[in-house]
């Protein structure tokens, strides 16, 4: 190359490079190989002296060639073996050369299998990693947009201007850059360039903290520095069933089950105290609580509460808090409205040791359109379809992801293991199923686009969720996979292998509607809507069902829990408890949401706390120990839940009484288990002569009743409970004699040896 061509090629490389048009930088900068020796290039905007720092020599770098391209000749290749005195502003500094480090950081094998869509742990690649390059602190950048024209890094350390570190463009569409002298808690963009120059400020996909909200920078932070300690947590739950056990969860969101004052003091987990986080429109003089608080307030009384987990709404990176968190941008991040990840970890770990697994929302249905997130993201439909019939949630205002492109399932499902991985969480409620299930969902005719059979059903997305439960229960045997589902979708909680979606639990949504339905009706009319309480078990084997009184239920003019019900305030509590009680013997897991442990009267507010003040009075209190109490004793009898999805573990004693809007059934455990007798009356009518038939002889302990007085009830029961009687009803030899409360629930339990004193006792029991 003469020396007038290598001019005019350098000009143009620094043309390209000051305008961020360049995607190879690599090419011309760093260390280069001559016929003899080695040229040395430095891109250094803005800078009016750059030296060369090397085996305790100081060079001066000329820039004839292009103002910010400073180079010189040296005998032997520098490899990443020199420094750099660098003169911009009349302020002198020393640093390493970011394109001496040129090793590619995403290898063959990585490439192949992110293009496949079976890296599993792509986050270890793609983000910002905090690593030791040759000998060099430093932060390893990597991104994935095939379209870009050229993508530079911005941040606080380069005063966010795309001229300083344009990253390197590498097979599969990838783009890499190893900036030396970076650590944790800086705060980076990408700047994408499109092929049609437009240019867009992007957060990273992977990126593992991002600021609180409005700010929207990534930050970046370090894995794998959290001390767990449940080694015998994770053990014990991959080596065991899980729908095998009790589920009992309490759903919640973390920024509106209680405040704090701002100018309360506080400590984060790593003793170091910070800012704290306000609401957008929480009440003046009001903050969130941090993980820390929460891991202190929170997990206390959950276990008190007797629940077995806590299913968390979501509580990835997300801009605006009244989505509930269901907007996400920042997929492999939790949010920084309560602390850092590793304090995110610390309250899970807490959980852990007090014995409570940890659910979360998963959304990966949907995304929002936020100018900073995966929409449009480097200059194409590259997340997201291009067709809006097939690619855009008008109702929501959200995008959808394309599941027919191998990278972004990738994306997804590695995301799914991250969080069981990285955060030792136990389980996922998927959010908004049927929306991804259907093409046509909430769509009018001509607004949604046939799958290539002509269907309606989105075969893209079955497959991905095919792959996510397949890949999630590989590497995690014992988690949790929940469906909230909505339709009648066969097989969602049936093996992958046999063509089902993979969960191995499913919402029931109609269980749910039936119930809210039927309590909402005045007592008498109730008889004529009987169906609504027994037709669930009609369909109960097809699926294993949770039972879910959700978030949804409880907001946009739906009213809370206590105040669907009719009648006076006395009428409102009992029906509570009594809906509570039968959701509890009913075969199933269970999810309630905060508030319904308690009966709390307003609908539920983002903004606010739950009405704690509320305990005070004996009603609220009642209906919070009876929760204790079923949780108590749903753990204790197996009955209760160990054979929920096997027809041998429920059977109806009387379905048919709607006169009284009575019904009675047996929850049984395996052929030789124990048996429990439940007894629902939902009319303020007590009977003080009904009769039931039962199996076997012998006395019948009554172990809960929720006309209790302890729980706000008149305390009309059993006197502890009652022998049978040999007397034959329906279908059984004998038979018991109860009385029953107005709108409440026994619960009776069989004790074989127990034998009445005397003729005349068992006559007057």
């Amino acid at each position: 190359m003469t020396a007038s061509a290598k001019q005019d090629w350098m000009a143009e490389a620094g043309c390209k490079l000051a305008e961020c048009r360049h995607d190879d930088p690599f090419s011309i900068l760093g260390p280069h190989p001559l016929k003899k020796g080695f040229a040395l290039r430095i891109w250094m905007p803005d800078a009016s002296k750059v030296s060369l720092l090397l085996n305790g020599k100081e060079t001066s770098l000329t820039n004839n060639n292009h103002p910010w391209i400073f180079e010189t000749r040296l005998e032997k290749d520098p490899a990443h073996n020199y420094k750099l005195k660098v003169k911009r502003g009349g302020i002198e500094h020393q640093q390493h050369d970011p394109w001496a480090f040129r090793d590619e950081w995403m290898g063959e094998i990585d490439n192949h299998l992110f293009a496949e869509g079976n890296h599993h742990h792509i986050w270890k690649k793609m983000g910002a990693h905090p690593i030791n390059s040759r000998g060099v602190e430093g932060v390893m950048f990597c991104i994935w947009a095939p379209n870009a024209r050229s993508i530079s890094l911005i941040g606080d350390f380069n005063s966010w201007d795309g001229r300083h570190h344009p990253m390197q463009k590498r097979n599969g569409g990838t783009w890499e850059l190893f900036i030396p002298g970076l650590s944790e808690s800086f705060l980076y963009k990408y700047e994408i360039r499109t092929q049609q120059g437009h240019c867009y400020q992007k957060a990273d996909p992977y990126g593992f903290e991002h600021e609180v909200r409005p700010a929207t920078s990534s930050k970046i932070r370090k894995l794998n520095q959290y001390k767990w300690n449940d080694k015998n947590w994770i053990k014990k739950r991959d080596n065991q069933n899980p729908i095998e056990q009790p589920i009992s969860v309490y759903e919640m969101h973390l920024g509106s089950w209680m405040h704090a004052a701002i100018d309360d003091p506080f400590i984060e987990a790593d003793g170091i105290s910070r800012d704290p986080v306000p609401a957008a429109d929480m009440k003046p003089g009001a903050r969130f609580l941090t993980y820390k608080e929460l891991a202190d307030k929170l997990i206390p009384y959950v276990k008190e509460r007797g629940f077995t987990h806590i299913e968390l709404m979501p509580i990835s990176e997300h801009p605006f808090d009244g989505s509930w968190g269901y907007q996400v941008t920042g997929w492999y991040a939790p949010t920084s409205r309560y602390g850092t990840p590793d304090e995110f970890k610390f309250f899970i770990d807490r959980c852990h040791q007090e014995g409570i697994g940890l659910i979360l929302d998963w959304v990966p249905g949907h995304f929002p359109k936020d100018r900073h997130g995966l929409a449009f993201f480097d200059g194409s439909h590259l997340y997201e379809h291009s067709d809006p019939r097939i690619g855009e949630h008008k109702e929501w205002g959200t995008l959808i992801f394309n599941y027919s492109r191998n990278e972004v399932r990738n994306f997804l499902v590695a995301n799914l293991v991250y969080w069981f991985e990285e955060f030792h969480i136990d389980g996922i409620r998927v959010d908004a199923v049927a929306s991804m299930l259907y093409r046509d969902y909430l769509r009018p005719d001509g607004e949604w686009i046939p799958n290539e059979e002509g269907g309606r059903e989105n075969t893209e997305a079955v497959k991905f969720l095919q792959q996510a439960n397949h890949v999630l229960f590989h590497h995690f045997p014992g988690a949790l996979s929940i469906a909230e589902e909505s339709t009648t979708w066969p097989g969602v909680t049936q093996p992958t292998d046999s063509g089902g979606l993979g969960f191995n639990l499913k919402w029931n949504m109609g269980w749910m509607h039936d119930m809210l339905d039927y309590f909402e009706f005045d007592p008498w009319f109730r008889q004529f809507h009987q169906n609504n309480i027994t037709f669930s078990i009609w369909y109960n084997y097809t699926e294993n069902f949770m039972l879910a009184l959700s978030h949804d239920e409880v907001v946009h003019g739906k009213s809370n829990l206590l105040h669907k019900m009719p009648g006076d305030d006395w009428q409102k509590y009992a029906n509570t408890r009594a809906l509570l009680a039968y959701m509890w013997t009913h075969p199933g897991k269970k999810t309630i949401f905060m508030g319904m442990e308690f009966g709390q009267r307003s609908e539920w507010n983002v903004w606010g706390d739950l009405e704690w003040n509320l305990l005070q009075y004996q009603p609220h209190k009642g209906i919070q120990l009876l929760v204790d109490d079923l949780n108590s004793l749903y753990k204790s009898e197996p009955a209760l839940w160990r054979d929920d999805f096997d027809q041998y573990g429920f059977q109806w004693i009387d379905c048919t009484d709607n006169r009284h809007s009575i019904i009675s059934f047996m929850r049984r455990e395996g052929k030789d288990g124990r048996w429990l007798i439940v007894i629902g009356n939902f009319t303020p009518q007590s009977h003080s002569d009904y009769r039931i038939g039962v199996p076997n002889n012998g006395f019948f302990e009554e172990v809960l009743n929720t006309n209790a007085s302890k729980y706000g009830g008149s305390n009309l029961g059993n006197m502890g409970g009652r022998f049978a009687e040999q007397q034959s009803s329906h279908g059984y030899e004998q038979s018991l004699n109860l009385c029953l409360p107005p709108l409440s629930i026994l619960v009776l339990r069989h004790d074989p040896k127990k034998k009445p004193k005397s003729p005349e006792k068992l006559k007057n029991m």
